[in-house]
């Protein structure tokens, strides 16, 4: 639920503090208010029918859908063939093709088990996840000064956000909400069910420092493309991407520590791992706008070398390299 609609369905504008201030006055036509309470219906009854299942029946509805998803979604598909054209020149076609494929089954089976989030307690959720390094976590917050997890939208992220919260221990995370409130709504109950807390962009700085300071956890998807000025060009890939340099700035402010955290689907166990590194040794030679530069390249090729060895857990049809350096033409 959580990945899938926010992978299909957001774009901007609306916060998932509340409806209310949203559709307040005249800001939202009521023609767009109908359009999104039609657009809700649909994916709450998916939610609800497959949180209702079985995990492995549920698991199979969800794969299901995704495949259903990269048969019929042709804009998708393009995108995703050129991002891995771009990131895989030397592989042919037909393997492109099989990593993207590979794509929709790990998305659908992230929907599956993000609609069965109620359905899981500190007891039965050893299931679905493992921890694998938690030692580096644990070495991180006791620095005292804040823990930046370094991630992005790979193989079950909203699974490990969630699995860590209910192991008591919750975190902020930084989103961008959906386009539609009543479904940005319903994401943010769930990932919220134990704890968790939504950062959205324009409270990003201030919540950001207030966390660090509190010594707190926060969560950063740091593979999406951005704009200058909050993103700065550096390669993903061999590419220049415009990259969310917050997390370096907010790091050498601080003093965070930054910790690399992925989720990954692992086929022997069956289940997710939840993988903590060791906290990142930052770049520092006393020029805050170079240190941010280089060490947001840094995190860049954390992301690049995890995405490298399992390719097929990105999300490889995010437009990443949209934004061009000037004078460079559009890549899609």
């Amino acid at each position: 639920m959580a990945a899938a609609t926010a992978f299909l369905l957001r774009k901007k504008p609306y916060s998932a503090i509340g409806l209310t201030s949203v559709f307040r006055g005249a800001t939202v036509k009521p023609i767009l208010v109908m359009r999104h309470r039609l657009q809700y219906v649909p994916v709450a009854l998916v939610v609800r029918l497959i949180g209702a299942l079985p995990r492995p029946l549920a698991r199979g509805w969800g794969i299901l859908l995704g495949g259903a998803v990269y048969h019929l979604h042709r804009r998708l598909r393009r995108v995703g063939m050129r991002n891995l054209g771009l990131a895989f020149p030397e592989k042919p076609p037909k393997e492109r093709r099989r990593i993207l494929r590979g794509v929709y089954v790990s998305l659908g089976r992230l929907l599956a088990e993000a609609c069965l989030f109620p359905s899981y307690t500190k007891e039965n959720v050893s299931q679905v996840a493992v921890y694998q390094g938690f030692e580096n976590f644990e070495a991180a917050e006791k620095r005292g000064k804040g823990v930046l997890f370094l991630t992005g939208h790979f193989g079950g992220w909203e699974i490990g956000s969630f699995f860590h919260s209910l192991q008591g221990h919750p975190m902020k995370m930084v989103v961008r909400p959906l386009d539609n409130p009543y479904v940005d709504a319903l994401v943010a109950r769930y990932r919220g069910l134990h704890g968790n807390q939504m950062l959205g962009k324009d409270e990003f700085a201030r919540g950001l420092l207030a966390a660090m300071r509190n010594n707190e956890t926060v969560g950063v998807l740091m593979d999406t493309n951005m704009t200058p000025p909050q993103g700065v060009f550096v390669n993903f890939f061999g590419v220049p991407a415009c990259t969310a340099s917050g997390v370096a700035r907010v790091a050498l402010h601080t003093g965070a520590a930054v910790v690399p955290a992925f989720t990954i689907w692992d086929p022997v166990l069956r289940k997710y791992r939840v993988e903590f590194n060791p906290a990142v040794d930052l770049v520092r030679t006393g020029d805050p706008d170079a240190d941010a530069i280089t060490n947001t390249a840094l995190f860049n090729k954390i992301i690049e070398d995890h995405v490298r060895r399992y390719p097929d857990q990105w999300l490889w049809v995010h437009r990443r390299w949209k934004t061009r350096p000037p004078g460079e033409p559009p890549l899609y």
